[in-house]
């Protein structure tokens, strides 16, 4: 059986010299293309991805792990849960890492597990690989662990000894500043806050946000609702908030305690957005559709996820190069129609 751009038949796998041949060029452009090196003109790169695809030509990564003793696998510790947050993030850092042309390896953790994130990196370290994500949303305390490999924390790290740390994160105190004053540019003279889970790095980061908005306009701190991330315990709070008059504008720490928020102002005859003004956080799909659809904030998990990714992999194939901080990631307030100037 012969494949498109081969001559006679052949039962072995199309090689790099074969897609050098077809495209007119040496082995070594085709190196350089798929090693994503500079030095290659567009026009030239794109005759070698064209006769990749017409031979059916995949590089052989094992052969390069042995040559280049890497494994050319990535790590990712994160949290075993079904959450929009952490499972968004997990494929953003997925998708990055393929496309760095690396293998993913995951190990979740459960809340509660007492082996936690040391385990998930022991448990990686000897399955074998060049780099660690450590995408953990909940503090779990010092991890007893030593990491030969470079690793990449997305969010707030957890401690422990790690050959290279780097870190990069989706900015939620920025973009809970950037929720907060969204209410206050609306005249709202007070913002109160459903917070989530305080084990939760990404709540206390969002607390912290909301609070810094508030003391930059020399304003007060409301005292605090909590909740679980779920739209019940947004409900829950939502029913106390409902009986204080005064309470004109909320920011609540996730979408779906938002969701509930407004179910239980609306059961209590407080319409929004014109008596009430609420704001969530991460933009899920269906915040689009609630009645009234929910003013929030996206999470930029995929320019997190590539831009940590982008620092990892130097840092594994170039160790002896410093590397910038993360870049700070976008800002973006998703207006829609739970929120107005106050009346």
């Amino acid at each position: 059986m012969t494949r498109p751009g081969e001559s006679g038949a052949s039962s072995t796998l199309p090689r790099s010299a074969d897609v050098a041949r077809l495209a007119g060029v040496s082995r070594k452009t085709v190196s350089r293309v798929f090693n994503d090196e500079p030095y290659v003109s567009p026009a030239v790169r794109g005759r070698v991805l064209d006769a990749a695809r017409r031979l059916g030509y995949r590089r052989n990564n094992a052969a390069r792990a042995l040559a280049s003793g890497r494994t050319r696998a990535i790590g990712v510790v994160t949290l075993g849960t079904a959450g929009y947050g952490p499972a968004s993030l997990l494929v953003s850092i997925e998708r990055a890492v393929r496309d760095a042309g690396y293998a993913t390896r995951v190990v979740s953790t459960l809340d509660a597990d007492p082996a936690g994130i040391a385990g998930g990196v022991e448990s990686l370290l000897e399955q074998g690989v060049d780099g660690i994500v450590i995408s953990e949303p909940i503090d779990e305390g010092a991890a007893s662990v030593g990491v030969d490999v470079p690793v990449l924390f997305i969010g707030a790290p957890p401690a422990f000894t790690a050959a290279r740390t780097l870190t990069a994160g989706t900015g939620s105190v920025t973009l809970a500043r950037a929720a907060t004053d969204h209410l206050l540019d609306l005249g709202h003279e007070a913002v109160h806050h459903i917070a989530g889970p305080q084990r939760w790095f990404a709540a206390r980061e969002r607390l912290e946000g909301w609070r810094m908005a508030l003391e930059a306009r020399g304003r007060s701190t409301p005292p605090v609702m909590y909740g679980d991330w779920s739209a019940a315990s947004g409900y829950a709070a939502g029913r106390e908030l409902a009986r204080d008059g005064d309470v004109t504008a909320v920011f609540a720490a996730g979408d779906e305690m938002a969701i509930g928020l407004i179910r239980a102002l609306l059961e209590a005859g407080r319409r929004v957005p014109q008596d009430v003004s609420v704001v969530g956080f991460d933009d899920m799909p269906v915040a689009a559709y609630v009645t009234p659809p929910l003013t929030t904030v996206r999470q930029p998990f995929e320019a997190a996820a590539r831009e940590g990714l982008k620092l990892l992999v130097q840092a594994i194939e170039k160790p002896e190069v410093d590397l910038p901080p993360a870049a700070d990631p976008p800002v973006e307030v998703v207006v829609r129609a739970s929120t107005a100037r106050r009346a």
